[in-house]
């Protein structure tokens, strides 16, 4: 039961409503007379709530999901840089963490005329397609990387790397640069540049900045997100006491 209760949940990804009930049962596979048993009890307890033009996610939900620790602490040490690289840019800021093969966005900035981007805060797009996604799978370990590279890479755009060892040579620059990029593989008309975040020398998020293509400057702009993910990464740094 409670599989089932998280398919009726996760049905409404990426937006969160509305759905009808047949749009449910259909999305979950399941009987009409089911889905709408699970969206009655998911109602009664404020994980979903019923509208006059359909169901949404509840509130409750978003409570829940705004006090998740890691996500929590996470957004908490990278917000003020976040800020700071906002104000000295004003281009659209998006901090992930890894999911899967996923990277999930936690925290998102939108910059002044910024280019129409898949991403939102709580959606998730593929590792190998994103700024975020790359430089987080860059530094997962050899494992994750291998079993990447042996599955077919998903295409977003038709620049999205799907070439294997493309990847494998892309992911080593970024281990030796520090930095990703990406050029229209996520969304065409848009670039970012993105470094890793650091908490006790395992990379548990990535941050990037995002930037219609005719404002792409890595020389300029790179710096910047380095030095910003490296204040991320040293706020998360717990701190001796003597």
């Amino acid at each position: 039961m409670l599989e089932k209760s998280w398919l009726v949940l996760d049905a409404f990804r990426p937006t969160g409503g509305p759905l009808r009930l047949v749009d449910v049962a259909a999305r979950c596979h399941l009987p009409k007379t089911t889905a709408f048993r699970l969206l009655t009890e998911l109602t009664e307890i404020g994980a979903v709530t019923r509208r006059d033009d359909g169901y949404y996610l509840g509130r409750r939900l978003f409570e829940l999901g705004s006090i998740v620790p890691l996500e929590r602490d996470l957004r908490h040490a990278a917000l003020p840089f976040m800020h700071d690289l906002y104000e000295a840019t004003h281009e659209t800021i998006h901090l992930g963490v890894r999911d899967g093969l996923d990277v999930v966005y936690v925290e998102k900035i939108r910059g002044h005329a910024a280019v129409s981007l898949p991403s939102r805060v709580g959606g998730r797009l593929p590792l190998t397609c994103t700024g975020v996604g790359k430089a987080l799978l860059a530094y997962s370990g050899p494992e994750l990387i291998d079993e990447v590279l042996a599955r077919p890479l998903r295409r977003l755009t038709p620049h999205s790397i799907v070439d294997p060892k493309r990847l494998e040579e892309a992911l080593g620059q970024i281990q030796a640069a520090g930095l990703a990029y990406e050029r229209e593989e996520a969304q065409l008309g848009g670039a970012c540049i993105a470094a890793p975040i650091f908490r006790e020398g395992m990379a548990v998020a990535a941050l990037s900045l995002s930037v219609p293509l005719a404002r792409f400057h890595p020389t300029r702009l790179a710096p910047a997100v380095k030095t910003a993910a490296l204040g991320v990464s040293r706020a998360l740094t717990p701190r001796l006491t003597s």
